[in-house]
């Protein structure tokens, strides 16, 4: 049967993946070393996985030493693998690395080789610890900075500079103070600081199903899934538009990055948008909206779900049952948006003869969605996610084996091992960053007071207080890491939302969901660049059109917090069936006003006419409902009369 579409190789859309992504992801921008060094640190990289996958199977060390272990490989690759400068040499190791890595080795291991010593002694630390916590704080901050960015070791600094000056801040934000042997103590020696909740997350069970999804991709899953996205809708009005929404909500359930799921996936859909007529900016900016959210589709959600598991004490199964809904209308208001720009400027699909059958498609690698089932089956099942994860590698080995085409070899597993290691260390150093934050605001009660202020500075006002968040999620975004971002708005951000009475897993979702939309929300939209780096388009205007593609990205959150049964709280199966009518009209309403087209081009009252109604009825009331509704069949009877009217003039390409 015929394959789909390669992308096309001619000179205007050629384009090098690797440097894309080191580009616009720092997490990529690895150096690329061979000989003696390079099978040193690929060897370090797969010693990392297996004893991930050692402790998974036979259980975890002590939550220190597994921490402390887990820091130590991953820091000191960190210093191996990322230059000091983000444009440095990727081909060259310098001498101060190899020391700086060494160094990142050997403070954490301090902690387990003299683990029963610093255990007798708690609470009186000697010099020698002081100087290895100092040393250890300083290695973090770096490391992070490399893997990171600037922006989480910014607000690192910030907390630890308040941690020393208390007695200094204005007003409600004053406190006693503490000294440098007190905050050193407190960030190293014990679970508040360093080897905090973040770090512990990610020393169980994200580091495995990062892993899992490196495995995955080993199989060639990646591929599958856009063949089956070709195969069900590349025939369809603007088909690889809609292939790429399909397709990265499929890999969302693998990876939880929006950058890595736009190049991997856009590398295909973006010159295929282009090659059929869409324009490069509208081409990039859906794969990226698309792209982003794949980290809020269940049941493999972004690294910070697995967080917000430990911080709200809410299964994870649980957590991804509630983002379910939501995930939906996004990607629905996103499948619409795409529809309707292709009725617009007149857009075919691609021939079925250029497309895979699928029957084809599901009978030669339909089996590598047996994991995935798997997965969620173990999880439903009341597994931990650690043993869900190491079995659902297991399995990705297994199911591989069914078909000569996805079968993996030895030299596959190894590279698998050694993928999954190199993607995790940027979650490894943002939680230990993360950490640090952490401990500030618990040893000096930062978080409660924040919240207060935040709470005062709205008036008391939900809806301001929601907005306040929105902002400070979509700020902190720009730079940092959705894990880290989630930590710092989920222990800053949502306790303010819990003294307004929003129930904890709505506070933590809203938080949750602006961290994730910063990387398509300009100025510093991340995902939006990654994809107009293929597109060959204008950054920021791929960065505006996918923020108003994802419009429901930004309305959905401020809908559950007003009405949490958006997130199946305390519904019924009924009530959740007509809230889902009604809200996937509703992101028809706003994703068709927002476009402008639904027969015809649409004037600016008839776009607010059919935004109204669709923000109404996403709102799962009765009056809300029944207004909306009426909203957008008033729209509707006036768009059929406009096309109407126009019967006979071309509505396609001039009207782009």
């Amino acid at each position: 049967m015929p394959a789909a579409p390669e992308a096309p190789a001619s000179e205007d859309e050629a384009f090098d993946l690797e440097e894309v992504l080191a580009k616009y992801d720092r997490e990529s921008a690895f150096r690329r070393l061979g000989g003696p060094v390079g099978w040193a640190i690929a060897a370090t990289l797969i010693a990392f996985s297996l004893f991930q996958l050692y402790t998974a199977a036979f259980g975890v060390f002590d939550a220190r030493i597994q921490r402390a272990i887990h820091l130590a490989f991953g820091m000191s690759l960190v210093y191996l693998l990322f230059p000091t400068r983000r444009g440095g040499s990727r081909t060259s190791l310098p001498w101060w690395d190899v020391l700086l890595g060494l160094a990142a080795a050997a403070i954490p291991l301090y902690l387990v080789v003299f683990y029963q010593e610093i255990v007798m002694r708690a609470g009186l630390p000697t010099p020698s610890d002081i100087a290895v916590a100092t040393v250890a704080v300083l290695l973090v901050l770096e490391a992070t900075r490399r893997v990171v960015g600037i922006p989480i070791v910014v607000i690192a600094v910030a907390f630890l500079v308040y941690a020393a000056v208390g007695r200094q801040m204005p007003g409600f934000l004053a406190h006693r103070g503490f000294s440098f042997a007190q905050i050193a103590n407190h960030m190293y020696f014990t679970t508040e600081g360093i080897f905090g909740i973040p770090l512990g997350v990610s020393s169980t069970f994200i580091f495995l199903f990062i892993l899992f999804g490196a495995f995955l991709e080993k199989t060639g899953i990646g591929r599958f899934f856009i063949d089956l996205a070709n195969a069900v809708a590349g025939f369809a009005s603007g088909g690889p538009a809609k292939v790429a929404v399909i397709t990265s909500a499929f890999e969302g359930t693998i990876s939880g990055s929006s950058v890595a799921n736009t190049v991997g996936s856009g590398s295909f859909t973006i010159p295929m948008m282009k090659r059929l007529g869409y324009r490069p900016e509208f081409a990039a900016a859906v794969e990226a909206a698309a792209s982003t959210g794949g980290q809020l589709m269940p049941p493999i959600m972004g690294a910070a779900a697995f967080l917000m598991a430990e911080f709200t004490g809410i299964p994870y199964i649980e957590i991804a049952k509630s983002a379910i809904l939501p995930a939906l209308l996004y990607f629905t208001g996103i499948f619409i948006a795409v529809h309707y720009e292709a009725k617009r400027v007149g857009l075919q699909g691609i021939p079925r003869s250029q497309l895979p059958s699928l029957w084809s498609v599901m009978r030669q690698r339909g089996h590598l969605f047996l994991p995935l089932v798997g997965i969620i089956y173990l999880l439903m099942e009341g597994n931990t996610p650690m043993k869900a994860a190491f079995y659902g590698i297991v399995l990705a080995v297994a199911a591989a084996m069914v078909h000569p085409s996805t079968r993996m070899s030895f030299r596959d597993i190894v590279g698998a091992l050694e993928q999954g290691a190199r993607a995790a260390l940027g979650v490894v150093m943002a939680t230990a960053a993360a950490g640090i934050i952490i401990g500030v605001i618990t040893l000096t009660g930062l978080g409660l007071k924040l919240a207060s202020g935040l709470v005062s500075l709205a008036q008391g006002q939900l809806l301001l207080t929601l907005f306040f968040t929105m902002i400070t999620s979509l700020v902190l975004g720009m730079g940092s890491p959705t894990t880290a971002n989630y930590v710092i708005t989920s222990t800053i951000a949502a306790p303010a939302l819990l003294q307004l009475g929003v129930p904890i897993l709505v506070a933590h979702m809203f938080v949750f969901y602006f961290g994730i939309v910063a990387d398509i929300t300009p100025p510093v939209a991340l995902a939006a660049y990654a994809g107009s780096g293929i597109a060959r388009s204008n950054p920021l205007a791929t960065g505006v059109t996918a923020s108003r593609i994802a419009i429901g990205a930004f309305l959905i959150p401020f809908i559950f917090a007003f009405n949490p049964s958006m997130l199946l709280i305390d519904a019924t199966w009924v009530h959740t069936l007509q809230m889902g009518i009604t809200s996937v009209l509703g992101m028809f309403g706003v994703a068709v006003g927002m476009g402008g087209f639904y027969r015809a081009a649409m004037s600016l009252p008839e776009r607010l006419l059919f935004v109204a109604g669709g923000l109404l009825m996403i709102d799962p009331k009765l009056l809300t409902d029944s207004v909306g509704l009426l909203l957008l069949a008033a729209g509707i009877a006036v768009q059929i009369v406009r096309a109407h009217d126009q019967t006979g003039k071309p509505i396609g390409r001039s009207a782009h």
